[in-house]
């Protein structure tokens, strides 16, 4: 789902606008607050900064047995794409990393959600307007990729296999970052690494806002989106959490004070 907190509660169709407004202001600004955060970090993030510069075989002292091993994990992570439904070529070939690039995008969080009535029943591609998943930017979204894999897109090889060497390159730049975690849980955000089932095996790296979303009832969801002729929903922010919304930095000093 999408926060932490992600749950299913009631609402009336009545209020639904204003608090649709709410999420959407508000999920655009932690969008944008995250967006200004990675571009910032970006020259931490950079792949040289862990498989070194393509085609360089010197380095600082201790460099290289870093970089073979981030090598040897990569090559590791990659070899269950060649069977389906990817079928990427068996061996990875050193020059894709060359594409991977430095920069970061960012991509909506959807689940598919079976709302159900007592007349209907209907699967609803449901959005967190609180969660995303960060990746180093290719021609393929994550949207792309799964309406490839499902034949509802067209399917470049050449794109998929960029997608999941740079969504394999994030998880291990990440990964040997350990710092990226606990900094960004003092700007109340969180690190997760998750799968979903559209996309088997791509480690899909997340970052989660403290504030929490929710689902309104199928009820509502089905009459929103019969309104709309979209079987798409955004989840709702939980407002009332801003008033509890955790400090991390109030959090540890209280500790310490007891």
């Amino acid at each position: 789902m999408g926060g932490p907190d992600s749950s299913s509660r009631s609402l009336t169709f009545q209020e639904l606008p204003e608090l649709r407004r709410k999420t959407e202001a508000i999920s655009r600004f932690l969008h944008e607050q995250l967006s200004t955060h990675l571009e910032t970090l970006r020259p931490i993030l950079s792949p040289e900064r862990l498989f070194g510069k393509p085609g360089s075989s010197t380095g600082g002292k201790g460099e290289i047995p870093l970089a073979d091993r981030a090598l040897a994990q990569l090559q590791q992570s990659y070899r269950p794409f060649s069977g389906p439904p990817f079928n990427l070529p068996s061996e990875l070939d050193q020059y894709w990393l060359t594409l991977v690039g430095n920069k970061v995008s960012l991509h909506p969080w959807e689940y598919t959600h079976q709302a159900r009535t007592e007349r209907e029943s209907r699967p609803v591609t449901m959005t967190s307007p609180v969660r995303w998943v960060v990746s180093f930017s290719s021609t393929y979204t994550l949207s792309h990729v799964k309406q490839a894999l499902a034949g509802k897109g067209e399917r470049r090889p050449e794109h998929i296999r960029q997608f999941v060497i740079n969504a394999l390159v994030t998880q291990l730049v990440v990964t040997h970052t350990p710092g990226l975690a606990p900094l960004f849980a003092d700007l109340r955000y969180q690190l997760h690494t998750d799968s979903v089932p559209d996309l088997p095996k791509v480690p899909l790296t997340t970052i989660i806002s403290g504030l929490p979303s929710f689902r309104p009832d199928d009820d509502l969801i089905l009459a929103a989106t019969n309104f709309s002729g979209v079987p798409a929903f955004i989840e709702l922010i939980d407002i009332g959490a801003l008033a509890t919304l955790r400090d991390p930095l109030k959090a540890r000093i209280e500790d310490l004070l007891h």
